[in-house]
């Protein structure tokens, strides 16, 4: 793999970050968002599961490295302005969120307010052994 060829259109941010949206193979539903730095996308190249990097916890992870709930990607996208990456993935488990939804997107803007649109599909309990948050 040529890592040089694979990052040398992407914009990195000032932190040396780039925007990742993964989004669902078939459907087409965003499922979740994230950040990548260079290593982790020459991870998520040369693997073929979705790598990321938490700025929270200031560390690179792969996705479902604790849940089992790994992202296959399918497709690895760039947008025209090189800031932002979309990656076509197979879910596996069918949950992408923390909370053990499908995704991290479950609420809409009804009636004035948020309201949970997706269901739990499994306790984050029962995922983790612990509440994530």
């Amino acid at each position: 793999m040529n890592t040089k060829k694979l990052l040398s259109a992407v914009k990195f941010d000032e932190k040396g970050l780039v925007c990742a949206i993964a989004q669902d193979w078939q459907s087409s539903r965003v499922l979740m968002v994230a950040w990548m730095n260079a290593e982790a996308i020459a991870k998520t190249a040369e693997t073929g599961f979705a790598h990321y990097y938490s700025r929270s916890r200031q560390k690179q992870w792969m996705k479902g490295e604790e849940s089992g709930h790994t992202q296959k990607v399918r497709e690895l996208r760039l947008d025209c302005d090189g800031d932002a990456i979309v990656m076509l993935v197979e879910q596996h488990g069918g949950i992408a969120c923390h909370t053990g939804r499908e995704s991290c997107f479950y609420q809409k803007w009804d009636g004035g307010q948020w309201q949970t649109a997706d269901a739990v599909l499994k306790d984050e309990n029962e995922i983790y052994g612990h509440n994530q948050q």
